[in-house]
């Protein structure tokens, strides 16, 4: 369900395992993969695709549309047998607006890498790890199942019962890596490499890991994962960078927008999370102006 630059790798990667997988896009993707769906990077593959523009219904549904859609994703799942929902989505409360809609819901993280090319090409650009578990904490028989489509997908996949952490840490790092490279039209490597950006980088990681203790999180040195995560990652393109350079909305209210919020009502004060909230959305405005 929202077949973009993510959504298209994990449906290549299940379809090539053998399973019956619909992809669910709009507007010129839907238009381009009626053609069929072509990977480069780390695999260079053309493939036929079955794509529809509404939800089918599914033993297992991946949710991958934009954060600020997953409200109306959510309805139009409401309307078919969607069976397991999994979330593999950037930014905080994607799992929560699901689940006020549908019945099995578990939360996803990934560092698998996927960028749209152009419309119906992705680039395959990067193996990772995928984290699935319930909200709950437990270990449920829909993420055993949800693990085991991955792993019988060759995509490296584990359960897990600290989603929410995970969920949590991804959306922090984020929010030190995303809106500086989208304001600054950078790649991520420059967040560290150029010092200035360093310094901002820092100050955001430190507020996002203050809101995840308060929240009871056992957190510690998240400016090192950010670091970590940076240059690890220091060819890529964020997502934010690329929602930004193609005139689209971005996930901010997500990511700094969210921890902003949380942080508002713990009574925690994050100014380079507003900060960077503020900026991207005065880019937003000019961008779609």
């Amino acid at each position: 369900m929202g077949a973009g630059a993510l959504g298209c790798l994990f449906g290549y990667l299940i379809k090539k395992a053998g399973y019956d997988v619909v992809f669910v896009a709009r507007g010129n993707q839907l238009k381009a993969l009626r053609n069929g769906l072509k990977v480069s990077g780390l695999i260079e593959d053309f493939v036929k695709v079955n794509v529809t523009d509404r939800p089918k219904d599914a033993n297992l549904t991946f949710v991958t549309v934009k954060a600020y859609d997953t409200e109306t994703a959510a309805m139009q799942l409401a309307k078919v047998k969607c069976g397991i929902v999994c979330s593999l989505q950037n930014g905080i409360g994607n799992e929560e607006i699901l689940m006020r809609y549908l019945k099995s819901v578990v939360g996803g993280v990934t560092t698998y890498a996927s960028n749209l090319i152009k419309y119906g090409h992705i680039e395959y650009a990067g193996e990772g790890v995928t984290y699935v578990g319930d909200i709950s904490g437990r270990i449920t028989e829909d993420v055993l199942t949800v693990v085991e489509v991955l792993r019988d997908s060759k995509i490296n996949a584990e359960a897990v019962t600290d989603i929410r952490k995970r969920i949590w840490l991804k959306a922090v790092i984020n929010s030190a890596i995303n809106p500086i490279t989208a304001i600054c039209r950078v790649r991520n490597g420059k967040v560290v490499e150029i010092p200035e950006l360093w310094k901002i980088a820092e100050r955001i990681a430190r507020e996002g890991e203050e809101v995840m203790r308060a929240l009871g999180f056992d957190v510690e040195d998240v400016a090192s994962a950010v670091r970590e995560v940076a240059m690890r990652t220091k060819d890529n393109r964020s997502s934010m960078l690329q929602d930004i350079e193609r005139g689209k909305r971005t996930e901010i209210d997500f990511i700094n927008g969210a921890i902003v919020k949380v942080a508002e009502e713990l009574g925690i004060d994050t100014p380079f999370n507003r900060l960077m909230y503020w900026l991207v959305k005065g880019v937003e405005r000019l961008e779609l102006a």
